[in-house]
């Protein structure tokens, strides 16, 4: 393809005056994880910016390596957002980066075809890809993926798939330090508030439902002891993120008219509660990714301004009604990034553990740091990821936490997962599980006229 095609029908092209809008102060370089662990100035927002610029003027093609190497780098955390002065709309910067080299590629690996079938063959379909999921919790719940991380023998294969392999393990409900305080189960049915003052209408999401249902049961349970009866629209399918952030702008465009369309609430327009900080940040972010379709702009407009996640639902709601204690011994908070500078929840999910009496919460440093997870970047970037999440579990060991809670599925793999391959003693759980586990206790259930697990 020519580059003057490419500069016509690019992504970058068409957010060429938030490119601008970069002022090159480079106040972003120091919240970048990727620059300073590399050094590099085009792996900082100021330099993948520079580079943009490059692609959309044509002075650089939008299938040159050097490009791809840079922004396929990238964490895409949008911590360079909170700390721009000017700002800039970075993340929307980067998917259109990305959509040009989806679109452009020339050069790819086994992994990125792997990526690409799966997003448009499985993540496209609902039921297959809730058979995948099925097959998945098969895998790891027979213990099968256990053995063998035990048995050392993915690491001699390959450190990838020993990695992949905890990722899912580390999926799995962990158990609380306390013997006799039990998870909730995946099969957990949700309960019925007593009294219900208000409604609001929960996107499961496909990781969550698919690998963490006891967090969406968890929080159902959880909103109907403040009085929110939670619904979830039987249509809903995956938000589009992986595909977003993989530069696959039609298929993330695709599942969000779908999304939109489940979640008509004519007359009504009930609140959208995500419990997942990657989905609810692509979720607020669909009035831009449906912006010139004519017939979903408006709708994806009002769709946007509906959604929150589940601590800012609770916080508007009121007092968040409080517990038991859970001794788990020191507990630490790591935010999610997305949640974090997506949606701009800082103080609401800790406001859901002050909610648990005497939990014993030890704050974390760097907390508002990337893990290094970022979707599939840990299998597709893995010696960087590394380098980034061995420095959050340095972070993890220095606060003598025992359990970390975050907000976001494939935060809780990545830390589950570096934590148990490093034999750290660490439970990674949500937010909202420890709410819920604190209302157990304390018999709001049986109170609240809903069925005890």
């Amino acid at each position: 393809m020519s580059r003057e095609l490419i500069k016509l029908n690019g992504e970058l092209q068409s957010v060429e005056g938030k490119l601008l809008a970069c002022v090159h102060c480079g106040l972003c370089l120091e919240a970048c994880p990727t620059y300073v662990e590399t050094g590099n100035e085009n792996d900082g927002p100021r330099g993948r910016i520079y580079l943009m610029r490059a692609v959309e003027e044509g002075r650089l093609d939008a299938a040159s390596p050097v490009f791809a190497q840079h922004i396929d780098r990238c964490l895409g955390c949008r911590a360079c957002e909170s700390a721009c002065p000017a700002g800039v709309e970075y993340g929307q910067l980067l998917e259109a980066a990305r959509a040009d080299l989806f679109a452009n590629a020339t050069q790819q690996g086994w992994l990125d075809r792997a990526l690409r079938f799966t997003l448009k063959h499985v993540w496209m379909r609902p039921r297959l890809l809730r058979a995948l999921f099925a097959s998945a919790r098969l895998t790891r719940d027979t213990g099968l993926v256990n053995f063998l991380l035990r048995s050392k023998l993915p690491r001699l294969l390959s450190s990838r798939f020993e990695f992949a392999l905890a990722l899912l393990d580390s999926s799995a409900p962990a158990k609380l330090h306390a013997p006799t305080l039990q998870p909730s189960s995946d099969t957990d049915a949700p309960p019925a508030p007593a009294r219900a003052s208000s409604r609001a209408l929960l996107f499961k999401g496909c990781v969550t439902e698919g690998l963490f249902a006891r967090v969406n049961r968890a929080t159902v349970r959880v909103l109907a002891v403040n009085h929110c009866r939670g619904e979830a629209p039987s249509e809903q399918v995956c938000c589009g993120a992986l595909h977003a952030h993989a530069g696959d702008l039609t298929g993330a465009r695709t599942l969000a008219r779908r999304n939109i369309d489940a979640f008509a609430d004519e007359g009504r327009d009930a609140p959208i509660i995500t419990n997942a900080g990657g989905c609810g940040a692509l979720l607020a972010s669909y009035a831009h990714l449906l912006a010139d379709d004519p017939d979903y702009a408006e709708r994806a407009r009002r769709f946007a301004a509906r959604v929150r996640d589940v601590s800012q639902h609770l916080t508007a709601l009121g007092t968040i009604k409080s517990g038991a204690s859970v001794d788990d011994g020191a507990t630490t908070y790591d935010a999610s990034c997305h949640l974090l500078h997506g949606q701009r929840a800082a103080e609401e999910p800790l406001k859901l553990l002050a909610a648990i009496p005497a939990l014993g919460f030890v704050p974390l440093a760097g907390s508002d740091r990337c893990c290094g997870g970022a979707g599939v970047y840990n299998l597709l970037q893995p010696e960087l990821s590394a380098r980034v999440l061995a420095e959050k579990l340095a972070r993890v060991r220095e606060s003598g936490a025992h359990t970390l809670a975050t907000s976001n599925p494939g935060c809780h793999m990545q830390i589950g997962a570096g934590a148990r391959l490093a034999d750290m003693e660490l439970r990674v759980c949500h937010p909202i599980e420890l709410l819920d586990e604190s209302y157990r206790r304390a018999g709001k259930y049986k109170q609240e006229g809903n069925r005890q697990d």
